[in-house]
């Protein structure tokens, strides 16, 4: 479900975007608006991103390779990194870029095509009509993250979410409506007061926006591209999971590792009784095995290796990860 809500999230928005990329290039060539040429690179960065989120859903379903043997499903954060990249540059940067040009402009006094142009209100037009359509968008996203955020807030679903696309679409889309009215307020009071400042401000709160966002987006998908455990409630299913199977004593200790969004690798070692024979041994890592996808049907690659548990005895130096999720 996770990965079709997402599918469905990033689809929306890219039908969205790429009407009103077109809409918002077609008024700036009419009126020379900075802010609008700024919010349409906005929606091109965020349509390039949305076919990266796609491509990225699509090469993480290949097949694992000798090479690969864990396959391929951390793609998905690789790309969603790239998004990152792609709105800092081409979407901030050069919308800050533009400011400033457009600053130099106004401040020599140079005529602002906004200003005398008789298509003025077209931008207008094209800046409500692109709320409406990014408000949809958005509301796709909400809907698809409603699914699998239960009851926590909605910051920290976007940093404990395994599935990248649904934060990546969420900030975008978020970004979006407050992009388009940074457009709007600079538009309209630029034609209101005759002071072309003001569609250097919006321009400029615009790459600002997108700056911050991109850094934001980049924080969380790197550390999902380092490798995050289990979220809490699943390592508390394994465990139980674990605890009631028979021939297992103890857990003593566990690592978990998402290969993907909905690829879990487990490493358990768990103790056994002293006594126990190498049969029963190896039916108790059979039930145990079973057990553990049951409970948690993304956990793919499971290892459980047996132990004698002796209390006192250090059979792992490293520390028990944070029971709370990380990014």
């Amino acid at each position: 479900m996770s990965t079709e809500g997402s599918t469905k999230a990033v689809v929306a928005a890219l039908l969205a975007n790429t009407g009103i990329a077109v809409l918002k290039f077609f008024a700036w060539l009419l009126t020379g608006a900075s802010s609008m040429l700024a919010e349409a690179i906005h929606s091109v960065a965020d349509s390039g991103n949305q076919g990266l989120l796609l491509l990225g859903g699509k090469r993480s379903r290949r097949e694992a390779t000798p090479q690969h043997p864990f396959g391929f499903g951390r793609e998905r954060y690789v790309y969603s990194f790239l998004v990152a990249i792609v709105l800092f540059s081409l979407g901030g940067l050069f919308a800050l870029y533009e400011a400033y040009h457009k600053f130099e402009e106004v401040h020599a006094g140079h005529p602002n095509e906004l200003l005398t142009s008789r298509w003025w209100w077209v931008p207008i037009v094209v800046l409500l009509g692109a709320i409406v359509m990014e408000g949809l968008s958005f509301r796709t996203a909400i809907g698809e993250s409603n699914k699998l955020r239960g009851d926590v807030s909605w910051p920290a679903f976007i940093r404990r979410a395994k599935s990248p696309e649904l934060p990546v679409i969420l900030l975008e889309d978020f970004a979006a409506l407050i992009g388009l009215a940074f457009a709007l307020l600079g538009v309209g009071l630029s034609k209101l007061t005759g002071n072309g400042y003001f569609d250097v401000a919006g321009t400029a709160g615009i790459g600002l926006l997108l700056v911050t966002v991109a850094v934001v987006l980049a924080i969380e998908t790197k550390s999902l591209l380092l490798g995050e455990a289990a979220t809490p409630a699943a390592q508390q299913r394994i465990s139980k999971a674990l605890e009631s199977t028979e021939g297992i004593d103890r857990i003593i200790h566990m690592r978990t590792l998402h290969l993907g969004p909905e690829e879990l690798l487990v490493g358990v070692k768990v103790g056994v009784a002293q006594d126990a024979s190498a049969g029963v041994v190896a039916q108790a890592i059979d039930a145990a095995e079973r057990a553990i996808r049951s409970a948690e049907p993304t956990a793919r690659v499971i290892y459980v290796e047996p132990d004698i548990y002796r209390a006192g005895h250090v059979t792992d130096p490293r520390p028990e990860p944070p029971q709370t999720a990380a990014h």
